[in-house]
């Protein structure tokens, strides 16, 4: 056997380590050529035991494979020239080998799961399938979400186109004016204030009787809506209105106002658009007012919605031209589903804004007293449109329409969904025109009607706004329905009382409550005594601003002209028009 020499060791006794120079130790060493080193050969370290690779939060106690105390890829002292190159230097590469090869422990066992985080600090990005992969995925979902976003930025820039277009203010602000105050309508919702049942002073006017059979329609056998061109309609405010100033100079009430006008500041916090109501303190009283050619006036249709409409005012679907459409649709209807045979109920006094002989609607004018407080009353004028007898009980009704447009903007079609899912298409009318279904019900709750028809009344095609058809009627008693669309009386009666008791504190004079365009409050402007005086123009509209229908019969212009007029507070007569 070959022997083998280990040479002499010399032993040193007073420590570690070769003796002092004096003892020879082998110099073959010294004759090694020197060759340089770049940084990337990874000398100087065998192994550095000092990383804390166990105890980093998050981490699990056990060892990850790649976090090996041999492994610098991380290491800045030696910062690689070449990523590619490097990867040749990983010690223990497990990821790689789990997807090449198929290992047979679970794939969930969490030591044996590649965890990106743990390895982010110190592997080098490694280019081969797992990472290109990744990279593919990442592309794909950030194209994902720049679509997204680019989809909902056209959103929300058709919001603000809408904007330019809706929400508008109601009234011109005036630089002159003074701003006294804004009240956030987050305010309003913790109102609460219960009226007592308030009397009635007086009645006015004539009613007709209901008819019936419009209760059985169905979109099987719908029924065109008719026009009538020479019933007068009254959108007479407060202070004009003859019955008031009489109440008023007979002391009866200190607060006096309109379902109209009530209903708005009541239903406020369900409200998109503007609107504004004008206050005037005279002496102790005060006198809650719309102006001539008011927002109140036409019903606002599909203000609640996440839908924008189109915000060209040519278009038949813009936000104005369906508003007066909506607000000609409420007038027919409540006069074509009553019997026309002459029968009226007439009442304590004849409709008071009407001159002998001409036809005025079927509407029955209720003035009523509510007690706010011990010195404060407030009476109002409600209206109810119609009469209906059963078992020679007379009740009160409301009568309203709900107009479609285009499914298109619903999403749900009437005239397929009305008979077997009437629940669905009420809800979406909810959703999306909250503020005027609140609105109607506060009003068929201050006039007291015993029952609210509304009507479901759908264009006969999407794009002619002139002719269109009813295709169902339904009766709610207004308690019941306040329930269902939570509207809560005491809150509503919360909103007006605060909102009396803030103008009672101001000084006489003249103000104006505007509903903010963009926010959801209101404020309170102080304005000159002469303020909205000369707003009423007699002449009809310039002939560009008429809602005009794609050519129509002879009567389309005068119809247009008609339902635009109606927006002024003078008697609103197509046949005028």
């Amino acid at each position: 056997m070959v022997g083998f020499d280990l040479g002499s060791v010399p032993f040193n006794s007073d420590g570690w380590g070769p003796l002092d120079s004096s003892v020879s130790v082998p110099n073959q060493i010294s004759n090694a050529p020197f060759a340089p080193f770049s940084r990337s050969d990874k000398l100087g370290r065998i192994a550095d035991w000092t990383r804390s690779l166990s105890n980093r939060p998050g981490s699990n106690s056990k060892q990850n494979p790649t976090d090996s105390a041999f492994d610098f890829s991380g290491d800045d002292s030696f910062a690689t020239l070449n990523a590619d190159e490097d990867s040749s230097f990983r010690l223990v590469d497990t990821a790689a080998k789990s997807h090449h090869h198929g290992q047979h422990r679970p794939k969930f066992n969490p030591r044996w799961r590649f965890n990106p985080h743990n390895n982010r600090s110190q592997l080098p990005q490694r280019r081969d399938e797992e990472v290109e992969a990744k990279k593919r995925e990442q592309e794909k979902e950030r194209a994902r979400r720049d679509r997204l976003y680019n989809l909902n930025r056209s959103g929300t820039n058709a919001g603000q186109r809408r904007e330019s277009a809706v929400f508008k203010s109601s009234v011109d602000i005036q630089p002159e004016w003074n701003m006294l105050d804004q009240i956030p309508f987050s305010t309003f919702s913790k109102l609460s204030f219960s009226v007592p049942e308030p009397e009635d002073l007086l009645i006015c006017g004539g009613l007709e009787f209901y008819d019936r059979s419009y209760d059985r329609i169905t979109p099987k056998n719908e029924r065109r809506l008719e026009r009538f061109k020479n019933r007068n309609f009254f959108k007479i405010t407060t202070t004009d209105d003859p019955v008031i100033r009489r109440l008023a100079n007979e002391d009866k009430a200190t607060v006096f106002a309109t379902d109209t006008i009530l209903s708005t500041l009541m239903c406020a916090p369900r409200s998109v658009y503007s609107w504004d109501i004008v206050v005037q303190r005279v002496g102790n009283k005060l006198f809650f007012d719309k102006r001539d050619g008011s927002q109140l006036d036409l019903l606002s249709v599909h203000e609640t919605s996440q839908e924008p409409l189109p915000d060209v005012k040519d278009d038949i679907n813009s936000a104005y031209s369906l508003s007066v459409e909506a607000a000609y649709i409420n007038q027919n209807f409540s006069q074509q589903v009553l019997i026309r045979d002459g029968k009226k109920l007439s009442y304590d006094e004849p409709n008071p804004f009407a001159t002998e002989g001409e036809e005025v609607a079927s509407v029955g004018y209720r003035y009523r007293r509510w007690k706010l407080d011990d010195d404060t009353y407030l009476v109002a004028r409600c209206e109810v449109q119609s009469v209906a007898e059963v078992n020679n009980q007379r009740s009160f009704l409301t009568l309203n329409a709900l107009n479609e447009f285009d499914p298109k903007y619903s999403g749900v079609d009437w005239r397929q969904k009305l008979e077997t899912q009437r629940g669905a298409v009420l809800a979406t009318e909810l959703k999306n025109n909250a503020n005027k279904l609140a609105k109607w019900t506060a009003q068929a709750l201050l006039a007291n009607a015993d029952m609210m028809k509304l009507g479901y009344v759908s264009r006969v095609h999407p794009r002619d706004h002139f002719n269109h058809v009813i295709l169902a009627v339904v009766g709610y008693k207004p308690k019941d329905f306040a329930t269902q669309i939570n509207l809560n009386t005491s809150n509503m009666w919360g909103i007006v009382k605060s909102i009396v008791d803030l103008c009672m504190k101001l000084n006489e004079g003249k103000y104006v409550l505007v509903k903010d365009p963009t926010k959801p409050q209101v404020r309170i402007y102080e304005v000159p005594p002469d303020a909205f005086e000369n707003d009423y123009v007699e002449e009809p509209l310039p002939e560009d601003e008429q809602v005009q229908p794609p050519t129509e019969d002879a009567q389309g212009p005068a119809e247009a002209n008609g339902a635009a007029n109606e927006a002024e507070e003078k008697e609103t007569s197509t046949e005028a028009a």
